[in-house]
């Protein structure tokens, strides 16, 4: 595995002389060339391209940003001049000539892009089998699903080709990769990270953001990244820095926990809720006070449902080569024809009714712990030759804890736990008020040093 570490990790060392931008690049390079042909998470890997942008690095007469030399990938669905932004799938085939904003500002902190991380196309579903390049694999066993939609951003950072990668989250896919592959995921609040050149992604559900090794790491990419511009069509409140935030301590906190979803008949995997009990009693051991929440949370279907159609239409109508999508994405596509203006608009209204009632949860709580997902990662196959309703079914276990803090905006992290008895990893969801990614990240950090979580065998940390 590369040994370049952590993202704080290969910036010091950058910083401090121990480690070039060039030698950071060729080891993530290394890194991709033995585990990527196994794993499958790299759509593109951009090696001379890279190698330029380090040796740009190296002979700048001084740092250009707190990422000054850091390789990081990007999921599909972000623009890389250059590129085809392919979203997974093959209906787009002429480059694209500006960076997004995102890869802008990561750009101007002195990170160096090094390649384009896969994802089922458009993002649909929480695991990562595109047809164009295959099924991505889990580091933990190959045999396994590293989730999705941002699974090669996952399998990447995991098995340790690159310190850190940006993700999407729409439904769960930043938090469910997270959780199957050992990693830390943020899900920020609603229109904290620029998703410029799009003015949003389906409307209030998708945000952008990094997935890392270690909370410090994701705080340090998002100080980077985040920050709305004018043509945003959400924006977030300036909580200050997501740095000093990880670096504290949280204080007292109130933390309710539950293991109910919102998805009608789908239980928590006996793995699942063990964590989330342990979790609760470590956080009360930490000082917290923690109970039991007595709460039934909102349906988020009717809001969730007409944007995530009309997402689909809206990026299927944008691509150059429609009959080039995959079959279950057409098939979306034609389900989707009732999804009106007129629709949307009433989904946000009900976007807007949800929200309203997940808000009286933090009225009690400072917090509140869930699993993330109901299922274990399954088997690379499970999307194989399904249509889009079978494939809604497989996606239910996974995002019956994370879909509707999409629909509400509310923060939302993956935090491990420690590995199950079938040697995958193990992650709870931690869930904040609006604009509260700050006590997110001083508790998790709290969790991290009270049970520091394990690494694929092999990729330092």
């Amino acid at each position: 595995m590369t040994t370049t570490g952590g993202v704080a990790e290969t910036a010091a060392r950058i910083a401090t002389g121990d480690l070039t931008a060039v030698q950071a690049v060729e080891e993530c390079l290394a890194a991709i060339d033995e585990h990527d042909p196994r794993l499958n998470a790299f759509s593109v890997v951009l090696a001379d391209r890279a190698r330029a942008e380090a040796a740009e690095r190296d002979a700048a007469s001084a740092p250009l940003g707190p990422l000054h030399g850091v390789p990081v990938a990007i999921k599909e669905e972000n623009d890389v001049a250059g590129c085809v932004t392919t979203f997974g799938g093959l209906a787009n085939t002429t480059p694209v000539t500006e960076d997004s904003e995102v890869v802008k500002r990561l750009r101007a902190a002195g990170a160096v892009i090094v390649g384009k991380t896969s994802m089922p196309e458009f993002g649909a579903w929480p695991y990562t089998e595109p047809i164009s390049l295959g099924p991505t694999r889990n580091p933990w066993d190959p045999a396994h699903t590293p989730g999705g939609s941002s699974g090669g951003t996952a399998a990447a950072v995991a098995s340790g080709m690159v310190p850190a990668a940006i993700g999407g989250d729409g439904g769960g896919s930043i938090r469910i990769p997270a959780s199957f592959c050992g990693l830390f995921g943020l899900k920020p609040q609603r229109g904290r990270v620029s998703t410029s050149p799009n003015p949003h992604l389906w409307w209030s559900l998708g945000t952008l953001g990094p997935l890392t090794r270690t909370v410090a790491d994701s705080a340090l990419v998002y100080d980077v990244i985040r920050g709305s511009r004018e043509t945003d069509l959400y924006t977030a409140r300036d909580t200050g820095s997501f740095v000093e935030a990880a670096a504290r301590e949280p204080g007292r906190l109130r933390i309710g926990w539950t293991v109910r979803g919102t998805s009608p008949g789908v239980r928590p995997h006996p793995l699942h809720l063990a964590a989330v009990e342990d979790t609760a009693r470590l956080l009360a051991e930490l000082g917290h006070d923690v109970e039991e929440a007595e709460v039934r949370l909102p349906d988020p279907t009717a809001a969730f449902v007409p944007q995530f159609f009309a997402g689909i239409r809206t990026e299927a109508d944008a691509v150059e080569h429609y009959d080039r999508l995959e079959p279950s994405i057409r098939q979306a596509y034609r389900l989707g024809a009732w999804v009106r203006p007129g629709v949307v608009r009433w989904a946000l209204k009900q976007t807007e009714k949800v929200s309203a009632r997940a808000d009286r949860v933090f009225d009690t709580y400072d917090v509140l712990l869930t699993p993330v997902t109901a299922n274990r990662p399954p088997k690379v196959g499970i999307l194989e030759g399904v249509n889009v309703a079978t494939a809604a079914l497989k996606s239910q276990p996974a995002i019956t804890y994370t879909a509707l803090w999409n629909v509400t905006g509310h923060p939302a992290a993956a935090v491990p736990c420690g590995l199950g008895a079938d040697g995958l990893p193990l992650s709870v969801q931690l869930v904040g008020r609006r604009d509260d990614e700050p006590t997110l990240l001083s508790l998790s950090a709290q969790l991290e040093k009270a049970r520091p979580w394990p690494l694929v065998p092999g990729c330092s940390s």
